[in-house]
């Protein structure tokens, strides 16, 4: 037999080959899983239809249940339990052609028959399952921390990334946005000062990131920057490998100062100087605080350089004295993460 001799030409072919046939799995399982979802909803319209007619009393699903497992053993979407969330998923949708939901997994549109409010609410985070590739758990959280209500609606948000940005990028970073942040994941309360809010955002840096939103990389907190010979410290550095941006967060435990918007400009403008890429887009700050005025925000931001976007968050409130008095500590109820080390600083000089 002859030997085939192998080159790199022929790891790039096999390469090519390869990357072709992951494809081709993927979209075959999509395909499959786009199928059942159509059988699901034709099965719950079909039984919502016998039902409207009583033409069968009310152990019909049982009955039904029983039949198609027995004729397709093996096969765990025929229980009861099931079959009812067929029958309401038809009954939300009474079409879903072209729509985001005949894309997901069973076990996403179980949970938005189970929470999801009304059908805005569904099919945008149905949409944003689509975009982001989010997780039936992630899914889960998101909905019990109203993400719709604090990222999906647009009208209320206070930044002036359209005045700032480029399109698209204005839009995405808009997107991102919240307000409020919800962090009562964070073993702290109201009273809480700043220091002990971020040591715990790092301490918890897995939660934070999955409210912060999908795309984000950590890259360090209290971060130095040194501008002739004076050292300044960002409370929190992000990249954001979507919008190829960095994102610099800046922890308020006050009211919303004017002049806290300045020194964020300020934080961007050294980044942007230091360490933004040719290929990077423009840095964008966030700007978070125990509260804020609009009127206040919108004036502040009025006339800022930089892209920012200024946002409240929620912590717990003061747990009554006599939990305190019952409930271990923190540390015994969480274990936490150690904090990554930031040995990089960078400086400019005149």
């Amino acid at each position: 037999m002859e030997h085939f001799a192998v080159d790199t030409d022929y790891q790039a072919f096999l390469s090519d080959i390869k990357q072709h046939y992951r494809s081709a799995q993927l979209k075959a399982v999509h395909a499959v899983n786009q199928q059942m979802i159509q059988f699901y909803w034709h099965l719950g319209k079909r039984i919502l239809e016998k039902q409207a007619q009583a033409a069968w009393g009310g152990k019909f699903l049982e009955q039904l249940s029983q039949d198609l497992r027995a004729d397709f053993p093996g096969t765990q979407g025929f229980s009861v339990r099931n079959l009812h969330y067929m029958r309401k998923f038809a009954a939300l949708y009474p079409e879903i052609v072209q729509q985001p939901v005949a894309q997901l997994p069973w076990g996403h549109l179980v949970v938005l028959i189970e929470q999801g409010k009304d059908s805005a609410a569904r099919d945008w985070y149905a949409a944003n399952v689509v975009q982001n590739g989010i997780s039936r758990n992630v899914l889960a959280t998101q909905i019990e921390q109203d993400l719709y209500a604090r990222q999906g609606k647009q009208a209320h948000k206070l930044t002036n990334f359209a005045e700032r940005l480029p399109a698209p990028q204005s839009d995405l970073a808009l997107q991102l946005f919240k307000d409020p942040y919800d962090f009562r994941f964070l073993p702290v309360t109201e009273s809480a000062a700043e220091q002990e809010i971020e040591q715990s955002m790092v301490n918890h840096l897995r939660k934070l990131l999955l409210e912060l939103g999908t795309g984000f990389a950590y890259m360090g907190n209290q971060y130095k920057l040194t501008v002739d010979g004076q050292d300044f410290f960002l409370d929190m550095l992000f990249y954001h490998v979507r919008l190829r941006c960095y994102f610099v967060i800046e922890l308020k435990a006050t009211e919303l100062k004017p002049e806290h918007v300045g020194k964020l400009n300020f934080y961007l403008a050294v980044v942007n100087d230091v360490l933004r890429a040719p290929e990077d887009h423009p840095s964008i700050g966030l700007l978070l605080c125990r509260k804020k005025s609009k009127l206040v925000a919108e004036y502040a931001l009025k006339r800022t350089d930089g892209p920012i976007g200024v946002a409240d968050y929620r912590l717990l409130r003061e747990l009554p004295q006599e939990l305190q008095a019952i409930l271990p500590p923190t540390e015994i109820l969480e274990s936490r993460l150690s904090p990554p080390s930031n040995d990089a600083a960078f400086s400019i000089t005149e």
